[in-house]
């Protein structure tokens, strides 16, 4: 009997670069998947619970992997996944970014700590694409050309 893998039987790097890898592209997805990776809380907790699914070697470079963004709110009333009060809105915002749920940001920044705003914020932009946002420049005659590349409005912070 073959058995399929699960993201639970796997290094949580490889569970991390699966998910990136099925989110690449989407920049949403993309930012809820880096704002998860980055807090660093909850991944091992959706890992663990059967959170995260893996679809096999799709595109030939590796497992993709998808969060079950909608069973999330359950899983946190129910205490299958648990987190202290900031980081119940760091995933919040994850779920809100990916699976457009929407949020009270005003409740949800008012009670984020300091790192978990500049993580929220950089999900946010990153959402928005402004990794990719250039310069706008005007030549002589007034027609716009697209300049160089900006830096991200809230970039991700380094290090934990």
């Amino acid at each position: 009997m073959i058995f399929e893998p699960r993201a639970a039987d796997l290094d949580p790097v490889d569970v991390e670069n699966a998910l990136l890898r099925a989110a690449l592209g989407d920049y949403s997805d993309e930012a809820a998947i880096l704002l998860l990776i980055t807090a660093g809380h909850w991944l091992p907790q959706l890992q663990n619970t059967g959170l995260i699914t893996l679809d096999g070697n799709v595109d030939g470079d590796g497992l993709w992997a998808h969060i079950a963004w909608s069973d999330l709110d359950a899983a946190m009333r129910i205490g299958t996944i648990t987190g202290n009060s900031s980081e119940r809105r760091v995933l919040q915002a994850a779920v809100s970014i990916a699976d457009a749920y929407p949020v009270d940001l005003g409740d949800l920044a008012g009670g984020l700590d300091h790192r978990a705003l500049t993580l929220v914020l950089a999900a946010i932009a990153h959402a928005a694409g402004s990794h990719e946002h250039r310069t706008l420049t005007r030549d002589a005659d007034g027609i716009s050309h697209r300049g160089n590349q900006m830096p991200p409005l809230v970039p991700w912070p380094l290090g934990g």
